[in-house]
């Protein structure tokens, strides 16, 4: 076969453009610190760092998810240790209102207090959180109580906001007003609280209010404190579940940093190049790309034209 000028110019030209294209390859890896700059450079490492990539980003996206189920969850405890607070102060002067010695202006003066607790638990149960109430179930829109102590909203007891902290793992975040409110009863609409209720009535005994005749006030107060050691040991037992969610996210969470932290390394080891490999590899492309030059100059002879000139 006969071998024309053309013909070893396109097979050189093909032969540096390649050996060109492997010297920017190892160029784009040193500037880009990445093994591919598109799927065809390695279809198999693409695929790889794609899934790898989509698994960081749920883990990510569960984190989140987390932090804002603790929030809700931490203020919700707080609010509840406040209400407990209010609770045993209320039990104290309920205790001291059953002291025979009590003078009818010191009653007065328990009553005032009464009052002023039976306020803040009110208050304490529309507590909201990011613009939501957190003890209104769905309705977040909503406050739970109204200023008289009923429910404005209704309320049943496993309204139960979810957040998804894993791959099918969900954790009820909020405690429904109801449960804590109302002994773990549905709360409707426009009626009694038995919280509430039990305040109210217990400030009433101490006001000498509703006394049926012949009935000695201060046993009555001391019957009362009976409803109010229920509301409290219910108190404690929604306190408890809480507790435990927030164990078990708290957990979760630790357990999602750690794979973080292991997929991000899988994730760099699959994508990330190895730049002492990298640097060796460009200068023995950019090596051969000289001697690739150097030779051609020296193959390609003068054509006849050269000499016609």
């Amino acid at each position: 076969m006969r071998i024309t000028n053309n013909m070893l110019i396109n097979n050189i030209m093909t032969h540096l453009s390649s050996n060109l294209n492997r010297t920017m390859k190892y160029q784009n890896q040193l500037a880009t610190g990445k093994k591919i700059s598109m799927p065809s450079d390695d279809p198999i490492v693409a695929s790889r760092a794609l899934k790898l990539r989509t698994d960081v980003a749920e883990i990510q996206q569960y984190s989140r998810n987390m932090d804002d189920a603790l929030s809700w969850m931490a203020i919700t405890e707080a609010t509840m240790n406040q209400i407990n607070d209010v609770l045993q102060r209320f039990r104290e002067i309920t205790v001291q209102a059953a002291n025979g010695t009590n003078t009818p202006d010191d009653l007065q003066k328990i009553g005032a207090e009464a009052q002023e607790l039976i306020t803040q638990v009110i208050q304490l149960a529309n507590t909201s959180y990011a613009g939501r109430y957190i003890f209104s179930g769905f309705k977040t829109d909503k406050p739970l109580l109204k200023s008289d102590g009923t429910f404005n909203v209704d309320v049943a007891k496993d309204e139960f906001i979810q957040f998804e902290i894993g791959i099918g793992d969900r954790i009820n975040v909020n405690v429904p007003g109801s449960d804590l409110f109302n002994r773990a009863n549905d709360a409707a609409e426009d009626g009694d609280c038995l919280l509430i209720s039990t305040l109210v009535n217990i400030k009433k005994a101490i006001n000498g209010e509703e006394l049926d005749p012949g009935e000695n006030q201060h046993e009555k107060i001391s019957n009362l404190l009976g409803e109010l050691d229920l509301e409290i040991e219910n108190l404690l037992r929604v306190r408890a579940g809480l507790g435990a969610r927030m164990n078990r996210v708290e957990l979760t969470s630790n357990r999602l940093d750690d794979d973080y932290v292991n997929f991000t390394k899988l994730m760099s080891l699959n994508e990330d190049v190895d730049m002492a490999e990298a640097i060796m590899n460009l200068f023995n492309e950019q090596n051969v790309y000289q001697a690739s030059l150097s030779t051609t100059a020296r193959v390609i002879q003068p054509s006849l034209v050269d000499y016609l000139k």
